[in-house]
């Protein structure tokens, strides 16, 4: 079966009401069994959807689905400047965009999915991208500089999706170092969003990166024991429910500028407003570093290119470009 039906009928039912088999399959001028099989389609992915006899079908929790009308609205005039496309599923959206650079994808494009199947994050995890639970999208950007010059970058985009999330009321969202978005939920830090980028290029000449982000949206009670850290999504922190076509778009915006910025004057610029984020600033902590070892020290904030600063317990200062922080039990 096309996805793309599946996805026609969830859209009827986004509104939470029922609609019968007969009046779906008429909307689409298709067989009423078509319409049944899409919707056990709908349910392989995880969506729950009410059955009654004689009233229809009626999702139980409502889904908004990404609509690039919607999207375009909320970036205004500068959405001319992106070239967006939304999947209804996909592997991955920095594999999509990964292998579109190589033969000259335009800058600026963007690929969104309501399901995503192989998603990555740091270190060889995976990302759960679930219908519904999920903001999935990755971001094509090509500099002027070469990859040498991109030190920072996760950093400066995790400034960009606090401003956003800021915007929208989540002002407890905050940034651990290199690139994770956390909420404090009690005496706990849970992750929100994560960022994963993958570059093209040479160390000098122009390079290209694909910027991969990822939200929590509403995780199911399965989906947040599948996942290996401590997770929280928007429903969890938000008093309303935010449209995901809104913070999409909103996200795009704030990465324009932040991106902009970056591309003329680096990261230096935006450290203070980094750190200023940064959930683990002035706490001690520990950096597990990828050859086993690990460091304990002072999180001192980070250097003009990114790299975290830590104060050793001997009074020494230490830098490092790459590793996995956490905060030390006291």
């Amino acid at each position: 079966m096309q996805h793309n039906l599946v996805f026609k009928v969830l859209d009827v039912l986004s509104d939470g009401k029922f609609h019968s088999g007969e009046s779906i399959a008429k909307t689409f001028d298709i067989s009423r069994v078509s319409i049944w099989n899409a919707i056990k389609k709908a349910e392989e992915f995880g969506v729950e959807i009410y059955s009654v006899r004689g009233r229809g079908y009626k999702l139980i929790q409502p889904i908004m689905l990404l609509k690039k009308p919607s999207i375009e609205q909320v970036m205004g005039e500068i959405h001319h400047w992106f070239n967006l496309e939304i999947f209804d599923v996909m592997d991955s959206t920095n594999s999509y965009l990964m292998e579109k650079a190589s033969i000259g994808h335009p800058h600026a494009s963007v690929a969104a999915t309501h399901i995503q199947t192989k998603g990555r994050g740091r270190r060889g995890r995976s990302w759960q991208s679930a219908l519904g639970e999920s903001l999935t999208f990755s971001l094509l950007w090509r500099f002027n500089g070469g990859a040498a010059t991109l030190s920072g970058l996760s950093l400066a985009v995790g400034v960009a999706i606090i401003r956003s999330l800021h915007r929208f009321g989540v002002l407890n969202a905050q940034l651990k170092w290199p690139n994770d978005v956390l909420v404090q939920d009690g005496p706990q830090y849970k992750k929100l969003a994560g960022i994963l980028i993958e570059l093209q290029g040479d160390m000098e000449g122009q390079s290209t990166a694909v910027i991969g982000i990822g939200i929590n949206l509403k995780l199911s009670k399965k989906s947040l024991n599948q996942i290996d850290q401590p997770a929280i999504d928007l429903k969890s922190v938000s008093v309303d429910d935010i449209d995901p076509n809104l913070l999409l778009g909103q996200i795009l915006k704030d990465l324009a500028d932040v991106l902009g910025q970056f591309n003329m004057s680096k990261f230096a610029s935006l450290k203070e407003e980094w750190m200023s984020y940064h959930v683990y600033q002035y706490h001690i902590v520990t950096l597990s570093l990828g050859d086993g070892r690990s460091v304990t020290g002072l999180a001192q904030g980070v250097t003009d290119d990114g790299a975290l600063i830590i104060e050793t317990p001997s009074g020494g200062i230490e830098t490092f470009s790459s590793g996995e922080i956490t905060l030390r039990k006291v």
